[in-house]
């Protein structure tokens, strides 16, 4: 008879569960790709000018400026916690503003929107720093995979949320009010869940890791080709159906750790041995504290194992941010993302206007093909893993990013042309390398500057991004206005942006040239890991 005790979950088991726990905070973590949805009705309440809200947009992106905090809170807390502190901060960013927009608080003055916005965007960090340093130390032999599958659902948290408002409202006053609502109340209930696996778990490689990983990217495939979908047939879907829909997609995350679990069971009663032999049910109890030996003795090769794994991954150097900011590595690696990965976001987050001004009619549409080229150029490090793993080779970090600046710079030259069709293949191209660049830099910067302060780190590259977002959305603002005579007015044609479109192309193309040097001199580490 098998054991009636309740076997514990093993260690992959485990592994798996917090994969998904990241998985899905990520995918609700994009609350602040939300703003154009209430950004209206905070300006008709305010009474503000269009310069107060462009200054309410970077505050959106300004939290990040602060997102070191919670790197050191990391250093020195639990992860658990850290992500409620995180979560928290939110509820009351967006909870106050939501409160406001309903009317349940009188008065709240433009500086008080101004410092909720910046917390709440700045909660992000939060919850991104227990997701990056999850998929670091859980998976340190695949942390390239796990990072590239966890960040592409960032780009499904409008799908996400959209589909649920639509569900829940339909007038425009009602959608932003839902959409506040849920920005406030929506990551804190699934950080609620998620908090009891975020937590450091003994790591292992094998097959079964592998193919783990190769069931989690079709799934995640299967999931953004159901948004792309579900967002160009939404006139026609039912809203209702379609947030089943994409609960369904969000739950198929659970098939691997529930399938290692059901086998870790059947292990366990005896049901199936790994090694094929039958098993003696008369030898189990006898057997526990062998059992329980050899458990040991395999952790102890697992871990000496994985040292040798890591020693061959190992980082050029293990730094904190005082070292790593008289680094000449780390500013030509501050400013390859700056002059790539953070324009491509600028773009993205201007494209409405940009497509409005070439007289485009089918805006919704163009921000989500830009959306879904994110979500799969997001995964691109995930699917490079794979090519890798099997080849037996890597590819170095600054490299790929290189590699990916490329196309990036030849999209904004491409759109120098006023097609349609330009814009279609220059907003997919800069969408996909924005998003490629975005999930390897995680890897990047483990390995030139190690794990031990990666939240900080990290953290400290991208307060880039609001930087970029002041100078280059200001930049863009000042020649849109230009073309517009600056009398108020808006501007339209292709002239509007071309002068913009150059610059940033020129700069991404420094920024390319960056890429190489800083891959030239970190080429010989690299070299050494093969």
């Amino acid at each position: 008879m098998p054991s009636s005790k309740a076997p514990a979950m093993s260690s992959t088991t485990l592994q798996w569960l917090s994969l998904v726990a990241v998985i899905w905070l990520q995918s609700i973590n994009g609350t602040n790709s939300n703003f154009p949805a209430y950004s209206s009705q905070l300006k008709q309440m305010l009474s503000l000018s269009q310069l107060q809200l462009n200054n309410l947009a970077f505050a959106n992106d300004a939290g990040k400026l602060f997102g070191w905090f919670s790197g050191i809170a990391a250093l020195y807390l639990p992860l658990w916690l850290v992500l409620l502190v995180g979560s928290s901060l939110g509820l009351v960013g967006y909870g106050i503003q939501y409160l406001f927009l309903t009317h349940r608080i009188a008065c709240l003055s433009y500086y008080q929107i101004f410092f909720l916005t910046v917390m709440a965007g700045n909660s992000i960090c939060w919850i991104n720093t227990v997701c990056y340093i999850v998929s670091v130390r859980n998976f340190p032999l695949q942390r390239q995979a796990a990072v590239g599958l966890s960040t592409g659902y960032i780009g499904l948290s409008p799908v996400i949320y959209t589909a649920i408002v639509n569900t829940l409202s339909s007038t425009p006053v009602q959608r932003a009010e839902d959409y506040l609502l849920l920005n406030a109340i929506l990551p804190l209930a699934v950080g609620l869940v998620a908090a009891p696996f975020v937590g450091s778990v003994d790591s292992g490689k094998g097959k079964r890791l592998d193919a783990g990983f190769i069931v989690f990217s079709l799934t995640t495939v299967a999931t953004g080709v159901y948004a792309i979908i579900s967002s160009s047939m939404s006139s026609k879907l039912p809203p209702l159906i379609n947030a089943v829909g994409v609960g369904l997609c969000m739950m198929t995350s659970l098939i691997v750790p529930l399938v290692e679990f059901v086998r870790g069971l059947l292990e366990r009663g005896c049901y199936i041995r790994r090694d094929g032999r039958v098993c003696d049910d008369n030898a189990i109890a006898g057997n526990d504290e062998v059992g329980a030996e050899a458990e040991s003795g395999v952790k102890e090769v697992l871990e000496i194992h994985q040292d040798d794994e890591v020693h061959v991954i190992a980082t050029v150097e293990e730094i904190g941010v005082s070292l790593m900011l008289r680094r000449l590595n780390f500013w030509l690696y501050f400013f390859v993302y700056f002059l790539g990965a953070t324009i491509g976001l600028v773009y993205l987050n201007n494209l409405g206007q940009i497509a409005q001004s070439r007289s485009f009619s089918n805006v919704s549409a163009l921000v989500s093909f830009s959306s879904a080229f994110g979500f799969f150029g997001r995964l691109l490090p995930c699917f490079q893993h794979y090519i890798c793993s099997r080849s037996k080779s890597r590819v170095p970090g600054p490299a790929s990013v290189a590699a990916l600046m490329v196309p990036l710079s030849g999209a904004f030259f491409l759109l120098l042309n006023g097609s349609n069709i330009a814009l279609y293949i220059s907003t997919a191209l800069i969408g996909a390398c924005a998003g490629g660049i975005t999930s390897i830099a995680v890897s990047v910067t483990t390995e030139l500057f190690g794990t031990k302060n990666f939240g900080v780190n990290h953290n400290i590259v991208v307060a880039n991004i609001p930087m970029g977002s002041f100078v280059f959305g200001d930049m863009a603002a000042f020649f849109y206005r230009k073309g517009g005579h600056g009398d108020g007015g808006g501007c339209m044609g292709s002239e509007c942006y071309r002068y913009t479109f150059m610059i940033w192309g020129g700069l991404c193309t420094l920024g390319t040239i960056l890429a190489l040097i800083l891959h030239l001199r970190t080429r010989k580490f690299y070299l050494q890991r093969l």
